[in-house]
């Protein structure tokens, strides 16, 4: 119960956070997302009435003829031959090298000489590679090589950390022997609280050094996100706040807002912020309450909600 009071609650959070923002992320007509350029596409594709030119198709032609066509290709990888979503040749060929198996498998090694055929194997990381301009795409491969290609191997055949007792590519905890982690062992059944006495006998976790890098750069990369951005599209995102804030002063006008205004009344401010204040303080009552079975302090969902204000006008 307190698990679902928690879900519902900070699924809330967005609405609220959304509303506080929303002069800047929703009405203002300069802060489109570029990903969403993909579903205007097909919006207008359905939507706009063309005429044919001979030898070509229409919007609408064109979409419905890939349309059917993905929809048949993926019974093939989907249903009747699914190998095909990651063919790894090296691992095909010398299949009982350890090495070779590390160094071609898709799934457990560095991929190199393996290939898939699927199409959600392709956009199931990063996305559909269509959305995203060439030198994004090319910044990502140079990134993704030095990482995968470069410091993992490196780091993992001089066995740095004692690499070489874990996978090289696994997302699963280990002990110190390389064997899948007992978390059983150090957690108490009751109250679900970690057992010190216990975890000390038994080891601390590990983790694989490829699982390792994805962390470290994970919050090393949203942190850099803003020097990134200040740095090479700061004069543009400054450009676009000037003129959201004229935009918030009514001298600036859109016809999409103007139709929305003329159509439907607009939500009052005060709501949002009643929202916000409300669903902080039932996570809060849920977490403190229950007898602590979520182990969330009240400054522990002080802190989330911060850090969901600190990034949703960014990444909004």
């Amino acid at each position: 119960m307190a698990a679902f009071l928690l879900v519902q609650t900070t699924q809330l959070l967005g609405y609220g956070l959304a509303g506080i923002f929303r002069k800047y992320l929703v009405d203002s007509p300069y802060m489109w997302w570029p990903g969403n350029l993909v579903q205007v596409s097909l919006f207008k594709a359905l939507n706009h009435k063309e005429k044919r030119k001979k030898g070509t198709l229409t919007r609408l032609q064109f979409f419905l003829t890939v349309f059917i066509a993905s929809f048949a290709y993926y019974a093939v990888p989907g249903f009747l031959f699914p190998a095909i979503s990651t063919i790894s040749v090296l691992c095909l060929v010398y299949k009982k090298s350890v090495t070779m198996q590390q160094i071609g498998s898709g799934l457990h090694g560095l991929g190199i000489a393996s290939f898939g055929l699927d199409w959600s194997t392709v956009a199931g990381f990063l996305g559909s590679p269509l959305a995203s301009p060439a030198s994004a795409i090319i910044n990502t491969m140079i990134s993704f090589f030095l990482i995968i290609y470069v410091v993992l191997p490196l780091g993992y055949w001089t066995n740095t950390y004692k690499a070489k007792h874990f996978p090289l590519i696994s997302a699963n905890l280990f002990d110190s022997s390389g064997k899948i982690y007992n978390t059983t062992r150090i957690i108490n059944a009751n109250s679900f609280t970690l057992n010190i006495h216990e975890e000390e006998r038994y080891g601390r976790m590990n983790l694989s050094l490829s699982f390792a890098l994805v962390y470290a750069l994970s919050f090393a990369s949203l942190t850099a996100s803003f020097t990134h951005v200040a740095l090479h599209n700061g004069k543009d995102i400054w450009k676009m706040w000037q003129n959201t804030k004229e935009y918030g002063k009514e001298k600036v006008d859109d016809v999409h807002m103007r139709l929305m205004k003329r159509n439907y009344e607009p939500v009052p401010q005060w709501w949002f912020y009643l929202l916000l204040f409300l669903v902080i303080g039932l996570s809060i009552i849920t977490c403190e309450g229950f007898n602590g079975q979520l182990q969330l302090p009240w400054w522990g969902v002080l802190f989330v909600a911060g850090i969901a204000l600190l990034f949703t006008l960014p990444i909004g």
